[in-house]
């Protein structure tokens, strides 16, 4: 069985958020086209608390973009961003949630990011996605959403490792920065993701 995943449709990822992925508002409405396609459609959230380590205001005479050790791990820096019950966090306006059967939200431990839908950055928790899938017999899944070059390419790379067949929609997705979305692409093909059109659905 198939399902879509929606990565991160969230406002504070649109033009105007905080942490704005450029051009990040045309996948709303590829993704909505894309959610009639499918009987299981999944959203995933950032969910951070407002203390969260990977913020550049919690490291004094830290900026973002600035790479701390983050508990064992090398963690970029990042302004505030989708925060917990606020409407950076909210997914965006206009996202046909009608369509959306489960939200899974990531990121809440306030010591590691999770870029990845399905677990933290150090693998030490998973989300929960993993288990809804299998329950529901889903073994292929359908990415796009917000950054190719993190929480999309995080999400396929560790789907493909889990053993589903993963499809990565490439007009569902928009990247940081031209040079790490390339390499982002290319890491995901080279691990066993489809890199599709939406044509090809």
């Amino acid at each position: 069985m198939k399902a879509l995943i929606l990565i991160d449709l969230q406002n504070d990822f649109m033009p105007g958020g905080a942490l704005a992925v450029p051009g990040g508002d045309a996948v709303v409405a590829v993704a909505n086209r894309l959610a009639r396609r499918f009987e299981h459609v999944i959203a995933t959230q950032d969910w951070h608390p407002a203390d969260h380590l990977s913020f550049a205001s919690q490291h004094p005479g830290k900026s973002p973009g600035d790479v701390v050790d983050l508990d064992g791990l090398p963690q970029t820096l990042w302004p505030d961003h989708c925060v917990q019950e606020t409407a950076g966090a909210e997914l965006r306006r206009g996202l046909d949630v009608g369509r959306i059967d489960t939200v899974i939200r990531k990121g809440g431990d306030r010591l590691l990011d999770s870029y990845s839908a399905f677990f933290d950055n150090a693998h030490r928790r998973a989300t929960g996605l993993h288990e809804h899938l299998r329950g529901a017999a889903i073994d292929e899944v359908y990415l796009t959403g917000l950054a190719t070059d993190y929480c999309v390419k995080f999400s396929a790379l560790d789907a493909v490792g889990l053993g589903l067949r993963v499809r990565v929609i490439r007009e569902g997705c928009r990247g940081i920065g031209l040079e790490s979305g390339a390499r982002a692409w290319a890491e995901m093909a080279a691990a066993g993701v489809d890199v599709i059109s939406q044509d090809a659905l």
